[in-house]
């Protein structure tokens, strides 16, 4: 199985950017976000194909963008104008297509956004 690994979560305060990384330990198809905050379940967040094609979740896609360097088997999720809602544990995950579910998770990243 593909492995995941997220990095770039943190602290940050309301209104600010953070940009997660995930990089696969080989090649992947396509990639996205998930996050969870306790108590509620996993929300997916988006997705990106091989080729640059982008599906996000109607609530962030004003403020998130997605990306994908294939070169480096990484993907980006670029967060601006962060609001204390966005707390939560961000993961990664990779799918056979746009149209499947997860097939691999990574460990997961800490985004807290403070007012």
């Amino acid at each position: 199985q593909v492995q995941l690994a997220e990095s770039g979560g943190g602290l940050v305060q309301a209104g600010g950017s953070l940009r997660l990384s995930c990089t696969a330990s080989g090649s992947a198809a396509v990639m996205g976000w998930y996050r969870q905050v306790p108590g509620k379940p996993r929300e997916w967040v988006a997705r990106i194909g091989v080729t640059g094609n982008v599906q996000m979740e109607d609530s962030v896609k004003v403020r998130f963008t997605v990306s994908r360097d294939n070169a480096k088997n990484t993907i980006y999720l670029q967060m601006k104008d962060l609001k204390p809602d966005d707390t939560a544990v961000y993961y990664c995950f990779e799918s056979a297509g746009m149209i499947y579910g997860p097939r691999a998770w990574g460990q997961g990243t800490q985004v807290t956004v403070s007012s």
